[in-house]
């Protein structure tokens, strides 16, 4: 397996810290509204590559959290009068659910930030007392310069950094690119700290949670979108750094942005997208298929007439396949997966090479295009069916869409049997209306 690393720039092969055995870690939602569509897209990249992973025969865990502390869910939580834990709460189940109705598996670890409060504190009083961070009122820093590397993730000079950082209001901070470890507050949750009462920064959180997970400083991969590689990932980066000498993870992937009609998806354009409401209208699996059209790296650019095309391809698939169980159904057959089928095997070489979903798409529309064929033939080879099947499945199964198939029932069997009856004695309104309850079964 080969992905793009964004901290060397190149793409490269996959070598386990573990042999066969992939830890990932992929940062997730601050959990105050519902996910919009941008949100959606980190979800099926990175369940596809753990999808294709397994394909490829790597064991893969999987860890994803929740940020279920920040100023948003504060400010939630007073509007309405409840408690955080209760805006929390509700907006990790519609996150879990949106998982599920894109065809995505949960992450096998969801650790949240207040879980894990007792580790975060931990880990800034470390790097308080190793000069990496320092105290500032009641607030705790981080001291970029204590990073002699920092900026090597997102490919940026200290230097330039510190000319277009905006003045900051706390003239307790050391340099204006210092970020916060943990900051007073006096609203909304908080915990008792060395430095008082508060709650952690952003970044910090992360650091703490793949070190509960995977009981260690260095992973495989670690995920996200590309507007977290900078500040986000650069500064857990320098957090491990310091304290562990290590770059967090071997590799680092990102996601490309998700644009509306070609236009940034920003609330100040007003184009933001719940995922909900695309899923309700187009279903799940039209919408994680036009996710995975598009490579992973690339912007995304949504509209209706993406949606609708990723509708009819779909469609394009099912009719075959429904055909194809139908036929084996008949003979008593199942489909066949075997790897080296040609096509599939040209589907998971490409899957292989940085996640290339467009081109694993043409070989799957080969496949279909090769079953088609075979469907058509007086007498098709039921073998070549049942491995062309197999392969579909598979190849839909790496992808993640789910395909609104089904094995015929007796009725179904017997309709077509009558039909097929009724063609032979030339009796062709029966054969007519049997054949329209077929099509509308999408068996014929």
């Amino acid at each position: 397996m080969k992905l793009y690393n964004t901290y060397t720039q190149k793409t490269e092969e996959i070598k386990p810290i573990e042999e066969n055995k992939i830890s990932m870690y992929v940062c997730g939602p601050t959990v105050y509204n519902y996910p919009h569509i941008g949100n959606a897209r980190p979800i099926v990249v990175f369940d596809t590559l753990v999808n294709t992973l397994e394909a490829l025969g790597y064991e893969v865990t999987y860890a994803s959290n929740y940020t279920d502390v920040d100023d948003k869910i504060i400010a939630k939580a007073i509007e309405e009068g409840v408690s955080e834990k209760e805006i929390t709460d509700r907006y990790i189940e519609v996150y879990a659910k949106t998982r599920t109705d894109l065809g995505a598996r949960q992450p096998d670890y969801a650790p949240r930030v207040t879980e894990t409060m007792d580790h975060i504190i931990q880990f800034i009083d470390e790097l308080v007392k190793n000069g990496a961070a320092y105290q500032a009122g009641n607030d705790v820093y981080y001291r970029v310069n204590s990073d002699h590397c920092y900026g090597e993730l997102s490919h940026q000079r200290v230097d330039d950094l510190l000319v277009g950082a905006r003045i900051d209001e706390n003239e307790n901070k050391e340099s204006p690119l210092d970020f916060t470890l943990w900051k007073k507050t006096d609203k909304g949750i908080q915990w008792d700290s060395p430095w008082g009462k508060g709650r952690p920064g952003w970044h910090t959180e992360c650091v703490v949670m793949i070190q509960d997970v995977f009981k260690k400083n260095l992973i495989d991969i670690h995920g996200g979108g590309m507007d977290l590689k900078f500040p986000h990932h650069e500064n857990e980066v320098a957090q491990c750094r310091s304290l562990h000498d290590t770059s967090l993870a071997n590799t680092w992937v990102h996601n490309g942005m998700i644009n509306i009609d070609n236009e940034k998806m920003s609330k100040s354009l007003g184009n933001v997208l719940w995922a909900k409401d695309l899923i309700e209208q187009y279903s799940g699996p039209v919408v994680r298929w036009m996710m995975v059209s598009t490579h992973y790296r690339a912007p995304l650019n949504l509209n209706a007439e993406a949606l609708d095309n990723a509708g009819k391809e779909i469609k394009k698939i099912e009719k075959p396949v429904q055909q194809a169980l139908l036929i084996l159904t008949l003979n008593q057959m199942t489909p066949e997966f075997d790897q080296n089928e040609p096509h599939y095997a040209e589907f998971i070489t490409q899957m292989a090479e940085d996640l290339n979903t467009p081109n694993a798409i043409t070989a799957l529309m080969a496949a279909i295009k090769a079953l088609n064929t075979a469907l058509r033939k007086r007498e098709p080879d039921l073998e070549e069916v049942a491995l062309l099947c197999g392969s579909v499945n598979q190849m839909m199964k790496i992808l993640g869409v789910r395909m609104n198939v089904h094995i015929p029932d007796e009725t179904e069997i017997e309709t077509w049997k009558n039909w097929k009856q009724a063609v032979k004695e030339k009796d062709f309104e029966k054969a007519d209306g049997l054949r329209a309850q077929l099509m509308e079964a999408g068996l014929v």
